[in-house]
């Protein structure tokens, strides 16, 4: 059967196996799962090669999410802000993401308003080159808030 075409069917197990075999090539479980499986008579070695291939090529289109911090005190004064603010736009301008926080030390836990005031600022300034992807959360002692960068 070497060199013919082979009908495009359903065959039995042993039917397929000999005629891959009359081939000289492989059979191959493609869907194990449906129902009859389905499977492809192909060179074995060839098909994992392409595969192998295939999946190379999807892993080099995947981006990496890169996360960026930027750290705030409760009561960080305007000239910081505007250079974190800065270098927030920058990062987004990269496409990174940006992980913005206030972080509490000792009894200052009690300006967890100003501390939200503060993330919220930076959301509303950053609103043209950047998404809110979480709204400021308390977790623990900082207060967290996650920026996305808009395409």
């Amino acid at each position: 059967m070497v060199g013919e075409n082979v009908e495009i069917g359903v065959y039995s197990k042993s039917k397929a196996l000999i005629i891959a075999d009359d081939l000289g090539l492989d059979l191959v479980e493609i869907s194990p799962k449906a129902n009859p499986p389905v499977c492809k008579i192909v060179d074995y070695k060839k098909f994992l090669y392409e595969q192998k291939k295939r999946e190379k090529v999807l892993k080099a289109k995947t981006t990496k999410v890169v996360i960026k911090e930027i750290r705030f005190g409760p009561q960080t004064d305007n000239h910081d802000y505007e250079f974190k603010k800065k270098h927030s736009e920058k990062f987004l301008r990269e496409g990174a993401k940006l992980k913005a926080f206030v972080f509490f030390k000792g009894r200052s836990i009690i300006y967890k308003d100003q501390g939200e005031i503060l993330l919220l600022r930076l959301a509303q300034d950053l609103e043209e080159i950047g998404k809110v992807e979480q709204m400021p959360k308390l977790e623990g002692k900082r207060m967290i808030m996650f920026i996305a960068p808009k395409k």
